[in-house]
């Protein structure tokens, strides 16, 4: 039997079956909103036109290197806990917010969802750090340096609204 520190059965053990499995589930959840963050970065650092779009476009195409680099730490630690990598066809997509606009000029909108979708990102690893606590420090010391990436993509894409509404573009 594995224990973690203070007696606790620790994560891979069979006295916290159902506990891993649950944190599986979220870490599945959190694979594929990488993924899908990836899909709708590409798009929108490809699809924006105008004078200012392209600064927005970098900034994405830097994010996408980031944001699958943590899919494949999910993927690896899905793999660690003696689970299945899932394939495209478990895929649903749910990131409404993070469509190209029609307006291939409409950068505020590109600027909107990337804070919607940093902002689900952390809302959903502070998730998984609340439920590893206690019971598995490898999954929980990963997600907090992810969540701080993610923290710092918002509060970048923040300043750069900021800056789309001190000039009026809003």
């Amino acid at each position: 039997m594995t224990h973690a520190r203070g007696g606790r059965p620790a994560i891979l053990s069979e006295e916290n079956s159902e506990k891993r499995e649950e944190l599986i589930g979220l870490l599945k959840k959190s694979y594929w909103m990488e993924l899908e963050t990836v899909m709708n970065y590409i798009a929108n650092s490809v699809n924006p036109d105008g004078v200012r779009a392209r600064e927005i476009a970098e900034s994405l195409e830097q994010d996408i290197q980031e944001e699958l680099a943590h899919a494949q730490q999910f993927a690896a630690r899905i793999k660690e806990l003696y689970d299945i990598v899932p394939g495209s066809m478990e895929f649903t997509p749910e990131q409404k917010y993070l469509q190209p606009p029609e307006q291939q000029t409409d950068i505020t909108a590109i600027i909107k969802g990337v804070i919607e979708a940093e902002t689900g990102a952390i809302e959903q690893y502070s998730k998984i750090i609340e439920f590893c606590d206690g019971v598995d420090w490898v999954t929980q010391d990963m997600v907090i340096a992810i969540m701080r990436d993610e923290e710092g993509h918002r509060r970048l894409f923040e300043g750069f609204l900021r800056e789309y509404e001190v000039e009026g573009r809003i």
